[in-house]
């Protein structure tokens, strides 16, 4: 079978099955598969592909039927321009996320030093520090296999010496010795530890905020493939954001600002922590489909 009549068979497969662009996920996993782009897959169509590459094919293809998205099968994701590879640890970027990296590059100061806690595959951290070759920044995550996909990117993206990679559950990850560095990417980091002993210009976090209850209700593609720490918000998705309202006062600098990913319900409810907290000109940004994606807030204590 050739090429072009094996990526269409995919896609009518998965246009019967009800898939949202089959034409496009056909094109990618053959291409995947091939280690083609998709230039080169339009060029090649009339080649014929071997039994083998045919029946590897043909394993890729019951994955996506299964549920698994395209990024996961291909193991990366475009975000913000660059490319992000994952792992199992790991969510996939999301263009509602870019938000939340736009409004970033608008906050922080010349020189700015940046905190991104559930850092997963470090992309939003790494978008800012791409896009400002001033700034440093530090990114944690309970998980290890997620932070050496982070230090992976991190070292893809040419950031690796300004961004400093800790373990730990939220701002723990500040208050304890590093282990072990997980992956050769990863930098140690020996400055001092402890409350207030060092300040962030910036505090981000796309945090959990999904209902645990809810959790079991999403997509199969979701479900069943995203990793569940990086989903469960909480009885009532919110418990994140108590603990990054009640403690970021103690690590950001005067004038400092916090900006966080919210569930599109969710902005009066995580406005009012961060009032409660202190903070001022609490404020809640609309993402490209007018619904609520970030809060941002303002600290001005000393």
């Amino acid at each position: 079978m050739t090429i072009g009549a094996l990526w269409r068979r995919w896609r009518d497969e998965l246009t019967e099955k009800g898939f949202a662009t089959p034409t496009l996920d056909a094109k990618l996993l053959v291409g995947h598969v091939l280690g083609l782009d998709a230039l080169q897959l339009a060029i090649n169509e009339g080649e014929t592909v071997s039994n083998t590459l045919t029946l590897s094919l043909a394993d890729v293809l019951k994955r996506r039927l299964s549920g698994e998205s395209v990024a996961r099968i291909i193991g990366h994701r475009e975000f913000y321009g660059l490319d992000f590879g994952l792992n199992g640890a790991t969510l996939e970027p999301r263009p509602d996320t870019e938000l939340l990296v736009d409004l970033a590059l608008e906050a922080l100061p010349e020189g700015g030093r940046l905190l991104d806690m559930g850092t997963g595959t470090g992309c939003i951290p790494i978008a800012v520090l791409v896009n400002r070759p001033d700034a440093v920044g530090v990114a944690t995550d309970v998980s290890m296999e997620a932070l050496a996909q982070a230090g992976d990117n991190a070292q893809r993206h040419g950031v690796e010496g300004r961004l400093t990679l800790r373990q730990g559950d939220w701002f723990g990850a500040l208050m304890s010795p590093d282990p072990r560095p997980p992956h050769p990417a990863l930098r140690a980091d020996l400055s001092p530890r402890g409350r207030g002993e060092e300040r962030f210009d910036l505090i981000l976090s796309n945090p959990p905020y999904i209902e645990s209850a809810v959790v079991e209700t999403l997509a199969a593609e979701v479900r069943e493939f995203d990793p569940r720490l990086a989903l469960d918000g909480g009885p009532d998705g919110i418990a994140p954001y108590r603990v990054i309202a009640a403690e970021a006062g103690n690590w950001l600098r005067p004038d400092g600002r916090v900006l966080v990913e919210i569930g599109y319900d969710q902005g009066e409810t995580v406005s009012a922590l961060f009032l409660a907290a202190g903070f001022q000109d609490v404020a809640v940004h609309k993402d490209l489909a007018g619904l609520d994606r970030v809060v941002s807030a303002h600290h001005i204590k000393n």
